[in-house]
């Protein structure tokens, strides 16, 4: 358990850092770029008011799962179909699919115990930031200076796409093991904002 809140107070702290430095550098960022910082406010916002209704003592927040996986999914399929070169209109289902895991999650019962919706969330960020990945690194690396962080968001995504997968099993498995799957996810979303707070603090002026 000590552990856990180690890697979890790492987190935070990594998360809270690449908060300010994106806001920071987010004039020296090109539009594509900038899709970044909106994925990180995105998740900081998340993590506060996840913060403030533990605080408050508010243990049913039905509706804040679902908008994570909507907006987590929209942002960053925006950012690799941006990338990607994809026109305006391929946007429409991507909107599509954003607004079904925000409206039919509840509905369905995709909730943390039950989470579908996040596995198939995540395999098309897989498969949207691999192909993107592949591209980038056939370009320049002038061209793809976040070519380190799209990495890492892949093998981040992908091993968690198994975390969720086993998810539903956490509850028959002892607290230690559980502690331990949850740590090494947190440990794998610190590597990404630890990337971008790496590619931030690297910006020329």
């Amino acid at each position: 358990m000590l552990g856990f809140k180690i890697i979890l107070y790492l987190n935070n702290s990594l998360l809270l850092l690449s908060f300010v430095l994106g806001i920071m550098k987010l004039k020296r960022l090109n539009n594509k770029e900038k899709w970044y910082v909106y994925y990180i406010i995105f998740l900081f916002m998340i993590e506060l008011m996840n913060k403030l209704f533990i605080f408050l003592e508010l243990k049913s927040m039905p509706f804040l799962y679902p908008v994570y996986i909507a907006g987590e999914f929209f942002i960053l399929t925006s950012l690799y179909a941006k990338k990607l070169g994809l026109t305006q209109y391929g946007f429409i289902p991507l909107s599509a699919v954003a607004g079904i895991f925000l409206i039919s999650a509840p509905s369905l019962g995709f909730t943390i115990d039950n989470d579908y919706a996040k596995v198939i969330s995540n395999i098309i960020i897989v498969c949207l930031s691999g192909y993107a990945l592949v591209q980038e690194i056939k370009g320049s690396e002038a061209a793809n200076r976040f070519l380190l962080v799209d990495a890492c968001i892949f093998f981040y995504y992908s091993v968690s796409v198994f975390t969720f997968i086993v998810q539903h099993q956490l509850a028959a498995l002892s607290q230690q093991n559980a502690s331990l799957i949850w740590g090494i996810n947190n440990l794998l979303s610190s590597v990404v904002y630890g990337a971008l707070i790496y590619k931030f603090l690297r910006l020329k002026k």
